[in-house]
């Protein structure tokens, strides 16, 4: 059941993953993936409070510490939600298609499962990036001892955006509404983009500072 997926084991999730079930897919998987990058650089948060030699950036690495906190959970929701879309898109793509009319309301509830399959990997997507954001400001102030996992937040992060949004991309020429379908695939353009650009300039700076 839904709800209780977080508290499988590891080796079961991934099981689950790998297996013919239709669910988690790519969607949900990027959003764990995600869910693993945001917690690196918590991590990062986490060794770096409280030293002595970071005291300056304490009111800064708590405040993304906090931020972090709750988009994990929210992630947490989306994962949920996004095997959920699933299933009813599944539901109205097993609709009855006999009659004109039976086809008529298929393909209502088709563009309205399209949507929602739609809508929630765009917000995983949005959520990626302001980890992303968030490991970005932490690169420059969290403890250099672990500075290299704000790198592996920000390359997991960007792979995560960048998967989740495939699924969405393929969505798009799907659906009949033109002026949605436009607006989506300019929201994934720009998604893509911005997060590449953080994770770059995130990657600059955790290589500076592993140098010295």
């Amino acid at each position: 059941a839904l709800g209780d997926f977080f508290n499988k084991s590891l080796r079961e999730i991934i099981e689950l993953s790998a297996s013919s079930a239709p669910v988690p897919g790519g969607g949900s998987i990027s959003a764990i993936v995600a869910c693993l990058g945001a917690a690196m650089t918590a991590m990062v948060c986490n060794l770096t409070a409280g030293k002595e030699k970071y005291r300056d950036f304490e009111p800064h690495v708590q405040e993304i510490n906090n931020s972090l906190s709750s988009l994990l959970t929210k992630l947490e929701y989306l994962v949920e939600e996004d095997m959920a879309e699933f299933q009813h898109f599944m539901t109205a793509y097993r609709l009855p298609r006999d009659t004109e009319e039976q086809k008529a309301v298929r393909e209502e509830a088709l563009q309205r499962a399209l949507r929602g399959s739609t809508e929630i990997p765009l917000e995983i997507a949005r959520t990626c990036l302001v980890i992303l954001q968030l490991t970005r400001r932490l690169s420059g102030i969290g403890n250099k001892m672990a500075i290299s996992d704000a790198g592996v937040a920000a390359t997991v992060t960007e792979a995560a955006l960048n998967s989740v949004l495939l699924t969405a991309s393929g969505n798009v020429p799907l659906i009949k509404d033109a002026g949605y379908a436009e607006r989506v695939a300019a929201e994934i353009t720009s998604l893509t983009a911005e997060a590449g650009q953080i994770k770059e300039e995130t990657m600059n700076v955790v290589r500076e500072r592993m140098k010295n």
